[in-house]
């Protein structure tokens, strides 16, 4: 990689990025990624308020109406830097491009990892504290459609939440599970004699991909430190996410960039770092439900 004439990823490494991203991360496994202006954009959600009308011959038509709600995602950006020793500038080109590939996993796993905990709970990933850059724009605040967890009968649980979303007149395409929850869906069996489990698919660990034909994802970022155990609802179309600009990799060769007290040349180092502008939002808090720990009496 000819680090003089370019300062980003390679192509092929922005794109191992993004697919790396989506494997580990709910959010993007659940909905589909969308490019986001950088500058931010506005998004309606187009409701119809009522049902169609039979007019007779010669007949009287009636006003159905419409209801239009804006929503403006604004990206935000994220950084992430690390420091190798300088002999990275020196190193042939084929070890520059392994140093780099090795960067670009990890940065994938911390991305993934840190879109979940941003869009479910809104805190900033490092510290774990909520974050006033991200406000409101998350499920844990918007969704107010909640289930109290229930042990040994989790199944019920998701049947309860199913149940309230489609009371909103809203759709479940999918399910973001804690691997706690998970867990106990795996445990479940028959009421019978034979003690089949009713969920086979989740033994071990697994994460299958989807249950009873129901899209589902499992991760410890949906409970992220919070009281969720599983967040179910339309991520198809109540949710959109993407990216607004190129992920780009600066190789930073002076100064203390990350703030640590110690100067990059004096250490012999030079520091790594990218910036993704990510950004999401919420098209209808009712489209899903979360299933959390009961608050203790």
């Amino acid at each position: 990689m000819a680090l003089s004439k370019e300062k980003n990823f390679e192509p092929q490494l922005v794109s191992d990025l993004i697919t790396k991203v989506k494997g580990k991360s709910s959010v993007a496994a659940l909905s589909n990624q969308a490019p986001i202006a950088f500058n931010g954009q506005k998004e309606f959600t187009f409701t119809m308020d009522k049902d169609i009308d039979i007019v007779a011959e010669n007949g009287k038509k009636t006003e159905g109406g419409v209801s239009i709600a804006p929503l403006t995602i604004v990206p935000i950006k994220v950084e992430y830097g690390a420091r190798v020793s300088d002999e990275f500038m020196y190193a042939a080109d084929e070890e520059k491009i392994d140093i780099l590939k090795s960067f670009n996993d990890g940065y994938a796993k911390k991305l993934a990892r840190g879109l979940d905990l941003m869009a479910f709970h809104g805190i900033n990933p490092r510290t774990k504290e909520a974050s006033a850059v991200i406000g409101d724009n998350h499920l844990d605040k918007k969704v107010t459609q909640t289930v109290d967890f229930t042990t040994g009968n989790p199944d019920a649980n998701i049947e309860t939440g199913v149940s309230l979303v489609q009371g909103a007149e809203g759709a479940v395409s999918g399910m973001a599970m804690d691997p706690a929850f998970s867990a106990e869906l795996a445990q479940m069996k028959t009421a019978t004699d034979n003690n089949v489990r009713l969920f086979p698919e989740l033994a071990w660990g697994a994460n299958p991909g989807s249950i009873n034909g129901l899209q589902t994802d499992i991760n410890n970022t949906v409970s992220g430190g919070t009281d969720d155990l599983a967040i179910l609802g339309d991520f198809t179309n109540g949710f959109k996410w993407g990216y607004a600009k190129q992920i780009p990799l600066e190789i930073i060769k002076y100064g203390d960039p990350d703030n640590s007290g110690f100067d990059l040349k004096g250490y012999n180092q030079v520091y790594l770092s990218s910036e993704t502008y990510l950004g999401w939002g919420i098209m209808d808090a009712n489209s899903f439900a979360r299933i959390v720990k009961p608050a203790e009496a």
